[in-house]
């Protein structure tokens, strides 16, 4: 499943392609065929992430909600130079098309109109997103501590922190050295105020190369590029989705059973939880 990087990444690929003008909905594959009659014509004012979800805003007070759960897809692609349209490939829940590009959802878990009301409603519930401006880190600390579950099981939790899949969990559990077993009420003010910055600095990084960088060497040098505005002039190159990535696939932990840590040298354990495969160093990761 997408992790909260990757939506926010897209909301700022509709609004490069779509924001400020009319655009034009369809539902080529007929399942939202009512819902894109309402969006179609309008103009799309703006996109937004809130964790898993994506919120984009039209004229009259209607909203697209949605959220791409597993296999949903969600590429805006260029038009072709002397090209009419993008021929429609695979079943398109809703096309989104205006001047020079066009956006095709395949296979999402939710795909709705909404009302500003319906909006609220469903944010409401979750915890603090670390890539909005209104994020409050105070709230996922209250949410973890009211709860005896491990920690690594409470940051799935999107009503803890929103926006944090399998690889942020393991990758930042790794960073800060923390017992994933760790009950979450006894996780210490400190260590969480470490793994909420850790996040807060990491998943801004995963927006601006569409890429999870949690490797030292990475972190440093894509922050290098932030700064000096390498990184919007690759951002703004990124159509589509599964591009190649800027950075090599490196991790501490994740997917690497068995391998020996790049610390410490010990094995990399591997076990289910909260219905994926954790991965951590039993040896590195002891702290409360």
């Amino acid at each position: 499943m997408p992790e909260g990087h990757t939506i926010h990444s897209l909301a700022h690929r509709l609004d490069r392609a779509f924001a400020g003008r009319p655009v034009q909905a369809s539902s080529p594959q007929g399942r939202f065929a009512g819902g894109a009659a309402l969006l179609d014509g309008r103009e799309l004012f703006g996109s937004q992430g809130y964790g898993k979800h994506l919120f984009s805003e039209f004229a009259g007070d209607v909203w697209l909600h949605v959220h791409l759960g597993l296999i949903g897809l969600f590429p805006v692609l260029p038009i072709p130079d002397g090209a009419a349209d993008v021929p429609v490939t695979g079943a398109v829940r809703l096309r989104l098309r205006g001047d020079g590009h066009v956006a095709d959802l395949r296979g999402p878990m939710t795909c709705a109109v909404r009302t500003p009301e319906e909006v609220e409603a469903i944010m409401a519930p979750l915890g603090p997103d670390p890539l909005r401006p209104d994020a409050d880190p105070d709230l996922g600390w209250q949410r973890l501590q009211r709860s005896s579950k491990p920690v690594a099981e409470l940051l799935m939790d999107q009503k803890v922190i929103a926006g944090v899949g399998n690889v942020y969990r393991c990758e930042v559990l790794f960073r800060r050295r923390v017992d994933p077993m760790r009950p979450g009420n006894e996780i210490r003010p400190a260590t969480w105020r470490a793994i909420w910055e850790d996040l807060a600095m990491l998943l801004p990084l995963g927006v601006a190369f569409n890429q999870i960088l949690t490797m030292d060497d990475q972190v440093e040098q894509a922050t290098a590029e932030v700064a000096s505005g390498a990184a919007a002039a690759y951002t703004a190159t990124l159509t589509g989705q599964g591009l190649g990535d800027r950075f090599e696939r490196r991790f501490f932990t994740y997917k690497r059973t068995g391998e020996p840590c790049l610390v410490c040298g010990s094995r990399i354990r591997a076990a289910p939880l909260a219905g994926r495969t954790l991965y951590w160093c039993g040896r590195c990761q002891r702290r409360r």
